[in-house]
């Protein structure tokens, strides 16, 4: 198994971090924590979601955010997560350079988190594929492994979603953990099944650590040649959509691992702690990350 010499790391931390955080965010403070994260070398980042407010409040100033990122960081490609047609329409408005267009592999999660079939949902990919412009579209899959009321979910529902997605003119796929309980093993055979029925497929995996599993998963992952991962900083995050899921991988304990391993991210680990301190500091809810607790021990010990 020979694993990847650099990967590369989108960080989804102002979007999907932020999404299940209650209080308000006042919206600088989301841009101070985005700035301080573009100086961290990213190339690409989730900024917000064009959702109903009333089903994902924290996210009501998405064109905001959008304007602001895309004046002050030129080379940034900014992307914005939309559940259905409507979220496109306004994120391609707003002038996002990617949206991410959500299917679920689960049903009942589809539903839950776009009030759509999985049916419903692909056609509205084929109207997105054709009003998208120069937009680019990600095709972003979550509940690839476990559904939060279904189990394990069946690797052909992924399959039959990349089909749909390849035949609509779909080039960029994201597979997502997002109830945070598959395991190593289960992440490999899944990515092998996609990387067999679709070898033009260079999937973004997008993993939540609930039961502690993620890192593991994505060395899993590395050692089968998998190079493109989403994170978010702090280790935030969760979906609103998945009972118990907890946060995200956090930015820092992955980049740490890498660069351990001597794998390239491009990303200087030094200033994405600066980016978790300040989120620590400016946001309403604990930052848990492994690498913010170890440094917080020994800059503080006991």
């Amino acid at each position: 198994m020979e694993m990847p010499k650099s990967v590369e790391i989108t960080e989804v931390g102002p979007r999907d971090g932020f999404q299940n955080i209650k209080e308000w965010i006042p919206t600088e403070k989301k841009l101070a924590i985005i700035d301080s994260l573009v100086g961290c070398g990213f190339k690409k980042m989730e900024v917000t979601a064009f959702v109903h407010p009333k089903a994902v409040p924290q996210m009501a100033d998405a064109k905001e955010i959008i304007a602001a990122v895309k004046a002050k960081h030129k080379d940034l490609v900014v992307m914005a997560l939309t559940p259905n047609l409507r979220g496109v329409k306004d994120a391609i408005e707003a002038g996002a350079d990617q949206v991410a267009y959500i299917i679920s592999a689960s049903e009942k999660h589809n539903f839950a988190n776009t009030k759509q079939t999985i049916d419903e949902s692909l056609q509205g990919l084929g109207e997105v594929c054709k009003i998208k412009g120069g937009t680019k579209v990600q095709l972003a899959i979550p509940t690839v492994f476990n559904c939060p009321w279904g189990g394990r979910v069946p690797a052909e529902n992924t399959i039959k979603i990349i089909e749909y997605g390849l035949a609509a003119g779909v080039t960029d796929f994201g597979l997502a953990d997002t109830v945070g309980s598959a395991h190593p093993l289960q992440v490999q055979e899944l990515l092998q099944i996609v990387k067999k029925e679709f070898p033009q497929v260079d999937p973004v995996l997008h993993l939540h650590d609930t039961r502690g599993m993620a890192m593991a998963s994505i060395l899993a992952a590395l050692q089968i040649g998998i190079r493109r991962f989403e994170t978010a900083i702090g280790g935030l995050g969760g979906c609103p959509f998945a009972p118990g899921a907890a946060g995200n991988v956090a930015t820092e304990d992955l980049v740490n691992m890498l660069q351990g391993m001597g794998i390239e991210t491009g990303l200087d680990l030094d200033k994405i702690m600066q980016s978790a301190y300040l989120a620590q500091e400016l946001l309403p809810v604990p930052v848990a990350s492994r690498m913010v607790s170890a440094l917080s021990c020994e800059i503080h010990p006991s």
